[in-house]
């Protein structure tokens, strides 16, 4: 039997850091994650169109601070910051502390694992040929300069009804 292990857990402190910064005392420990995931699952939810790579929230005292990387930060912000404050002000409704939003743009999204596997998924449920889309996925990756990249695609593909089938593309 494998020994199967969470790979950010695996990372965490070596080449990878925490999306969640923020120390608690016992007591206020649960209530604080649960923040957290109501306010990731609301941004992911909502701004799938913004190719979000990750939110991070730092809550240093009474505060809460939320950068969110994305691949088209205009869709977040909208016309003079119009959706930015819309969004300040539903994220603090699930919180009791200031909350303050930042936005980073991620220079080159064709390098972002989460957004590649992102946008592929969309093309799936779009019903284009899976193949064309992964190995548009991989011709634009290696030509913006990734080592390389492999994509796992599993289920019903390409229209089988009743066959699951993976398939895999590999480059470098």
């Amino acid at each position: 039997m494998g020994q199967k292990i969470n790979p950010i857990g695996f990372r965490l402190g070596i080449n990878r850091t925490w999306d969640s910064r923020w120390f608690a005392t016992k007591g206020d420990y649960a209530g604080m994650l649960d923040e957290d995931m109501k306010i990731r699952n609301y941004i992911e939810k909502e701004l799938k169109a913004a190719s979000i790579s990750k939110v991070v929230i730092e809550r240093p005292h009474k505060k809460c601070r939320v950068t969110i990387h994305a691949g088209r930060p205009g869709l977040i912000i909208g016309k003079k910051g119009a959706d930015i404050e819309k969004l300040k002000r539903k994220v603090q409704t699930m919180t009791e502390a200031e909350v303050s939003i930042n936005i980073v743009e991620i220079r080159k999204p064709e390098l972002d694992a989460t957004i590649v596997a992102q946008s592929i998924a969309q093309q799936l449920e779009r019903r284009d040929a899976f193949r064309r889309a992964m190995k548009r996925a991989v011709q634009s990756a290696i030509r913006l300069g990734a080592g390389g990249i492999r994509i796992n695609c599993g289920g019903r593909l390409g229209a089988f009804a009743h066959s699951s089938r993976r398939h895999r593309l590999r480059c470098c």
